[in-house]
């Protein structure tokens, strides 16, 4: 069901507003209160939420497997119409209530019959999560709201609130097939709306929660595959050994060269310099000098960007000048 927030609106054109550098609102005219409140948060280092997709099952035994894996041990998993299920057996329950095994089946093939098309999905896995020290609690509420504002009569939906880390998150497993016959699509942006939202709700249990894009807070650090970031925590990714023993060997070498994408790297940091820069002239014609002056502090104070091999070249040196007790490679022995 459609429906209007105006929040989540206007932290689309506060991002619009720095990420491309120019006054999306209009000169002369005032931020809203809302966008105010969003450099704020950004510029103090609010805590970030974390909205992604974690996979997704491709047949019912998969998608099953997911709900064992999730509703292990002591976690219980809740259903979107209020039903608390734990232990062994579970799984089946789902499967069935959700009517997985006809999904399957009408889908004839994972490929469903195009050759090239990527495997059929049944669910997907969303992963929301906080950093450590935020009330486990307060994650699962802002959880349980915000699926029952994207999904509920829509999409059918389970969670279950992992506290074994020690950052808290929530397991959000949602069909794909809608109870009216469409599959969801997933795009960049639904992701972005995600994020906001859940950030949204956070704030509304009371626990301080942002939702930026990282290029606007100067981060420039690839972000990993969720299998290459596993491996790296559990002392296996191959992938970053790979690419640490290939940076050692070039710095040995002495002739470590600019990357292809370190020209595009620069290009988006001269934008969001820009963008914030704009901000800052913007709040102060609103007679908001203080933030204004946090935001150039914040621009001011952006970490110079680097690719990946660039930020490894960096570790791998300063490990040598014993700057750094651990090494790049730890993760990987």
């Amino acid at each position: 069901m459609p429906r209007h927030i105006p929040e989540a609106a206007s932290d689309r054109s506060f991002l619009d507003l720095v990420s491309y550098g120019r006054g999306a609102l209009g000169h002369g005219r005032q931020l809203m209160a809302a966008q105010v409140e969003q450099i704020a948060r950004t510029v103090r280092h609010t805590p970030e939420v974390m909205v992604k997709i974690s996979g997704g099952g491709q047949t019912a035994k998969a998608v099953a497997a997911h709900f064992k894996y999730i509703g292990r041990q002591e976690f219980e998993i809740e259903t979107d119409d209020g039903v608390r299920l734990t232990g062994k057996g579970a799984e089946k329950t789902l499967i069935g209530d959700w009517e997985l095994e006809i999904d399957a089946a009408e889908s004839r093939s994972p490929y469903r019959g195009t050759s090239g098309r990527k495997p059929t999905k049944l669910v997907h896995n969303v992963v929301l999560s906080m950093p450590a020290g935020t009330p486990a609690v307060s994650v699962l509420a802002a959880s349980r709201v915000f699926a029952r504002e994207q999904f509920a009569l829509k999409h059918r939906y389970a969670l279950v609130l992992h506290t074994d880390q020690p950052h808290p998150h929530v397991h959000l497993v949602v069909k794909v097939m809608s109870e009216q016959g469409r599959r969801m699509n997933l795009r960049k942006e639904t992701l972005r709306e995600w994020r906001r939202e859940f950030a949204r709700h956070l704030r509304s249990q009371g626990i301080a929660a942002n939702a930026t894009q990282r290029a606007i807070r100067g981060v420039t650090k690839l972000q990993k595959s969720d299998g290459i970031y596993r491996a790296m925590h559990a002392g296996r990714s191959s992938y970053v050994r790979r690419q640490a023993e290939s940076v050692a060997a070039v710095l040995r070498a002495g002739n470590l060269e600019a990357e292809p994408g370190k020209a595009k790297i620069l290009n988006t940091r001269r934008i969001v310099i820009g963008g914030w820069f704009n901000v800052r002239e913007r709040l102060r014609a609103d007679g908001r000098a203080s933030l204004a002056n946090e935001v150039e502090r914040f621009a001011g104070g952006m970490p110079p960007p680097q690719t990946e091999r660039e930020s490894l070249a960096q570790a791998l040196k300063e490990i040598v000048s014993g700057q750094r007790g651990r090494s790049p490679l730890a993760f990987t022995r």
